[in-house]
């Protein structure tokens, strides 16, 4: 091993040495994404008639005359170096994606943050949250596919992307609702023709995280008027199935309470103290003894105290280890038809489709100080008689059952949608279009291990009755518990697997999200001005989403106590986890949009042209009311080379069917309850709100671009967002939400989000909290702001084709305010309650591609993100605030092989050449899990150096 990295170091070491010279290189035609972007022929032209599209308007035919910034990409640059990698893992490389979710995010399985699919590709521009941004194909709106209303963009068909473009900015005026931070266009490449097949396969240096990737694409003229295409990819990625699976991730956590007295500190080897592996008897003549072994009893060791009573560092503590990176098998299919029916009129008709299974490991069962017979038979009659000579007839004991299996939840997803559409010339420079989408998404999960509290209850509860061990239930009620298998918990491995198969149960959810779409526009110049012609666009929409879901194991399922004796509770949920069901909920919205791009100026003394451009639209929802969006922007030509840009809009986001209608849904969490500094194991109770509206967005981007020669571009744009009246979950169990409400006395609005027995004063442990609620209200303000830079260069080196790309974003601050509590600022944090993920302040990437011989062409990739603090909440108090920097090169070797027919290129390709370790870090609301999620921050990776190899052919 130690070869391979020498070699991996050396390798890139060379290829850096290689760029140094770079200033002398000559001047080359250079490919300005932007340009790229506006020659773009209308793929549903089968004729093959040029049509310009600039994504982020209807009435601009011209990416470099586009107010708004564009980064544009081309799938090929995109999986230069990252080769079978997802295209939409690859697209999160962009600086301008942060908090994307994926296989690596570690949400819970039922919560909103996945929308129920832990390993769902979920694009994000800058954090304002996923559904703030607006997901297309080829212009047209991509249905939901999960239930919290996001987009899982891997049902774009890979094989035929052929360019993404992002447009950073409020667009809800051309698009409708949900742009706000922006929108990511999927442009296909509707002309194929021919044949070409990739296959990869790649692996970790830990010999983990394995996957392989193939695909074929077919594109075909049929007669004179039709072109036919189709593809298929398959993916195959075995994940990290174990956090223990990296040395770096050491049981991270944070303890402590975040005061000037008791500060909070991030620590590794975190143990929580009460639940060893084997169990611990918690109180009375056998107290603080564990069975290290099975039946016998040693002394509990306790590890190093923290500022939390739960947590230690090492000692005799319990420990989560959950999946690092989740296991997903997709398959991706995609056909497209389109026809001429005359030199006027064509249409077409597509099918996509994704068909994908992901895996999710999560808890361990947990005996929360469960209560048992001193008399139980599975306890040495030695420690029978210590308990009863003390008089005990019960006592309790507290336990990780780390040597039973795991809670498994596999999410299968069928993601569907049918496209068809006619469009046309109606002379005189109009252009028509009519587009139907019908998308249908089915998610299936299967929650394998789901501990029955109910049985539970009824195993732990072990008699002896002529000789043999039972249940205590099932000698009182036989018809419901004689099938009752007592558990044995005196030890780590003295479960019976016959106890485990009862105990736990395997529980079903579906949920089903259909969207029908409507949308038609005209399009073109009624007249030329003194400047140029003037450009008109009007268009409309309609658009029908619902949803519904059915679960065996939901909030509403409780636990029956009747002949149990002990550790059954009234009003407890049946199951560990609990996912909603949902009646049949709909949303209506149509809408009716205006465009205008107006010249002003042209070959005038202060500029090459001035163009001013405005876009209207009303919103009517049946949901949530009535909406005006609108936009306006200039694009100023002060020379061939200089020109400056600008937008403002008004955009946005109305509350989806989920944020409006979701059913109440328990998942049980261990915060920690800050008034009286314990943390029990309670339900976090979630539903939707019916009484949000909408979400208004205010943006305004101003930016210049200057290329200088041919071979050199640089952009750089800033912006600002701000978003009121914003959806926000508030979390009672929140730090800021405890403090307000205890600040208060008990009257702040925020107390209803908690129960406790004896009110808000009493400070004892009688007192602690028995549930949390996460609630949805229209109370938050969002803003942003920053810059984003882009430089491209093309040209050569040593007489070899060189180009360089670098891309940049600084974001300083990304404010959620809500009324009465203090800020959060998750710009420069790497962690945040409900989902947050990490926003560095500077995210830079550069792409490089050198062909140092004919035929032979390396790509490099480096990534980098500046240090970030842990929380963004300034008024609690850290020992250190801060995790550092990360970056990575990637290094990718091809060869094109000229075989009889067609071409072929094979790959090599190394990622995390020098095998960069994730920096640690941890959320501090996670209080007493530590192991369980979190340990590095969302957009690192996990994975270590990587290797990878394929090939690629076309004919």
């Amino acid at each position: 091993m130690k070869s391979i990295k020498t070699t991996a170091i050396l390798l890139a070491g060379g290829s850096v040495l290689a760029l140094a010279p770079i200033a002398n290189a000559q001047d080359a035609p250079a490919q300005d994404p932007e340009t790229e972007q506006a020659d773009q022929s209308d793929p549903g032209d089968a004729s093959g008639e040029t049509t310009l599209v600039v994504t982020g308007s209807r009435v601009i035919k011209n990416g470099n005359n586009s107010p708004s910034p564009v980064t544009v990409v081309t799938t090929n640059d995109l999986l230069a170096v990252q080769p079978g990698a997802n295209l939409n893992d690859a697209l999160n490389v962009l600086p301008v994606f942060a908090g994307s979710r994926g296989a690596g995010s570690n949400p819970s399985t039922g919560g909103s943050a996945s929308g129920g699919n832990g390993s769902a590709n979920q694009l994000n521009l800058r954090n304002m949250g996923i559904t703030r941004t607006l997901v297309l194909m080829d212009g047209v709106r991509i249905p939901p596919t999960l239930f919290n209303g996001a987009v899982d963009v891997d049902l774009i068909p890979q094989m035929l992307v052929q360019r993404v473009d992002v447009v950073t900015g409020g667009a809800s005026a051309v698009y409708g609702s949900d742009a706000v931070s922006g929108v990511v266009n999927y442009v296909l490449d509707r002309n194929f023709n021919g044949v070409k097949v990739e296959a990869s396969a790649g692996i970790s240096e830990y010999g983990d995280a394995e996957q392989f990737d193939a695909g074929i694409a077919y594109g075909t003229k049929i007669g004179e008027n039709a072109h036919f295409e189709a593809s298929y990819q398959y993916h195959d990625g075995r994940g990290i199935l174990r956090r223990s699976d990296r040395p770096w991730m050491n049981l991270v956590g944070v303890a402590g309470a975040g005061t000037a007295a008791n500060p909070y500190q991030l620590y590794t080897n975190l143990r929580q103290k009460d639940y060893p592996e084997g169990g611990m008897i918690t109180a009375g003549a056998l107290a603080n003894q564990v069975f290290h072994t099975n039946g016998v009893l040693s002394p509990f060791v306790n590890g190093t105290a923290t500022g939390t009573a739960a947590l230690q560092v090492g000692g005799d503590g319990g420990d989560w280890d959950s999946s690092l990176l989740q296991p997903l098998e997709s398959h991706q299919l995609f056909t497209r038809l389109d026809y001429d029916f005359s030199p006027a009129v064509r249409g077409y008709v597509q099918f996509s489709g994704t068909f994908k299974k992901n895996e999710n490991y999560a808890e361990y069962v947990r005996l929360n100080n469960v209560q048992l017979t001193s008399t139980n038979p599975f306890l040495a009659p030695a420690y029978q008689t210590t308990l009863l000579n003390a008089g005990q007839t019960t006592f309790r004991l507290r336990k990780t059952m780390s040597e039973s299996p795991r809670q498994h939840s596999i999410s299968d997803s069928e993601q569907w949608m049918i496209n068809a559409g006619l469009a046309g010339d109606l002379g005189a420079g109009f252009k028509w279009g009519v587009d139907y989408v019908h998308g249908r998404s089915t998610l299936t999960t299967q929650v394998e291990n789901n501990l029955n509290n109910q049985r539970l209850a009824a195993a732990l509860d072990a008699v002896s009755v002529g000789g043999q061990i039972v249940c205590h239930a099932a000698t009182v009620n036989p018809a419901v518990y004689g099938n009752c298998v007592p558990l044995n918990p005196f030890g780590p491995t003295s479960e019976s697997q016959a106890a485990l198969d009862y105990i736990f149960g395997t529980t079903n959810y579906r949920a089903v999200t259909v969207m029908d779409d409507i949308s038609a526009n005209i399009a073109g110049s009624p007249f030329d001005t003194w400047a140029g012609p003037l450009n008109v666009a009007i268009s409309a929409e309609w658009r029908k989403v619902s949803f519904s879901a059915r679960s065996d194991a939901t909030s509403e399922n409780l636990v029956n106590c009747a002949g149990l004796r002990y550790n059954c509770t009234a009003g407890t949920t049946a199951y560990f986890l609990t996912l909603p069901a949902n009646p049949l909920v709909s949303q209506t919205v149509w809408e009716v949009a205006g465009e205008v791009d107006v010249p002003i100026l042209k070959d005038s003394a202060i500029g090459k042209s001035l163009n001013v451009s405005g876009a209207a639209r009303f919103t009517r929802y049946n949901t949530s009311g009535d909406y005006w969006t609108w936009k306006v922007g200039a694009d100023w030509h002060i020379t061939d080379t200089l020109r400056m840009r600008g937008t403002w809009s008004r955009d946005i986001r109305a509350p989806t069917l989920y944020d409006l209608y979701a059913e109440r849904f328990i998942v049980q969490v261990n915060g920690t309850d800050l008034l009286t500094g314990l943390s029990p194991s309670i339900p976090s109770i979630n539903g939707g709100n019916p009484n949000l509206k909408a979400e208004i967005g205010k943006t305004i981007t101003g930016g210049i671009v200057w290329k200088p020669t041919s071979g050199l571009s640089i952009a750089l744009d800033g912006y600002q967002i701000q978003v009121t009246d914003a959806i926000l979950a508030v979390n009672g169990g929140e730090t800021g939400f405890q403090n307000a409400c205890y600040s208060s006395g008990g009257t702040s609005p925020y107390c209803a989000l908690q129960t406790r027995p004896n009110g808000f004063t009493d400070t004892s442990a009688a007192n602690a909290w028995t549930a949390v609620y996460n609630g949805l209200f229209n109370i938050s303000e969002i803003k942003t702001w920053g810059a984003d830079l882009e430089i491209n260069y093309s040209g050569e080196l040593f007489g070899r084709p060189l180009s360089l790309r670098v891309l940049g974003a600084y974001q300083p601050h990304l404010y959620f305010r809500q009324p009465n509590v203090p800020s959060r600022d998750q710009g420069g944090a790497a962690f945040g309650p409900v989902g947050f993920s990490a926003t560095p302040t500077y995210r830079v990437v550069a792409f490089a591609r050198f062909s140092p011989v004919e035929r032979f062409t390396v790509d490099i990739l480096q990534r980098w993100r500046n240090p970030m603090k842990l929380s963004g909440e300034d008024n609690l108090v850290w020992v250190s605030n801060r995790i550092g920097s990360y970056a990575t090169t990637s290094l990718n070797f091809t060869y094109d092989i000229k075989p009889a027919f067609g071409d072929a290129q094979v790959f090599f390709n190394l990622q995390n050449v020098f095998d960069a370790e994730p920096p640690v870090g941890a959320f501090y609301g996670n209080g007493t899990r530590a192991g369980l999620r979190d340990g590095y921050a969302v957009g690192d990776d996990p994975r270590g150096r990587y290797y990878s190899a394929g090939v690629r052919l076309k004919f």
